[in-house]
C-alpha cells in the first residue's frame, strides 16, 4: 500500500488549495479513503471521509465543513481535497488515509504541508 499526498504550500487566508493524494498497492475502488490533519502541538485530526460506494457518502469535521470537499476518482486512484476559505488555523500537515475514520494510526501517506499565511 502507498499512498503519496501533494499540492500542499502557502496560501493567504481566504484563498483555495487543492490537495491530492495517489493510491497505489490496493484495490482502491472498494475502500473508503479520508484525509485529516495535524497541527504543531495539537492533536491528530480527522476532518473529512468519502465512502467507496457508488451513491457516495461524504462526512466532515465541523471545522471544515462548508469549506472544504473531499472527492475521489476511482478511474485514476486518486483523492482529492479542496479547500476554499482557508484560516491560519487550517495550517497542518495534511495526510490521506486508507478507510473512512481511522485514526492516527491508521495507514496513511507522508503528508503534506499547508500554511495559511499573509
Amino acid at each position: 500500500v502507498q499512498l503519496v499526498e501533494s499540492g500542499g504550500g502557502l496560501v493567504q487566508p481566504g484563498g483555495s488549495l487543492t490537495l491530492s493524494c495517489s493510491a497505489s498497492g490496493f484495490r482502491f475502488s472498494q475502500y473508503a479513503m479520508s484525509w485529516s490533519r495535524q497541527a504543531p502541538g495539537k492533536a491528530f485530526e480527522w476532518i473529512a471521509g468519502i465512502s467507496h460506494v457508488t451513491r457516495t457518502y461524504t462526512e466532515y469535521a465541523d471545522s471544515v465543513k462548508d469549506r472544504f470537499t473531499i472527492s475521489r476518482d476511482n478511474a485514476k486512484n486518486m483523492v482529492y481535497l479542496q479547500m476554499n476559505n482557508v484560516k491560519p488555523e487550517d495550517t497542518a500537515v495534511y495526510y490521506c488515509q486508507m478507510g473512512f475514520k481511522v485514526g492516527e494510526s491508521g495507514r496513511r501517506g507522508p503528508g503534506t504541508q499547508v500554511t495559511v499565511s499573509t
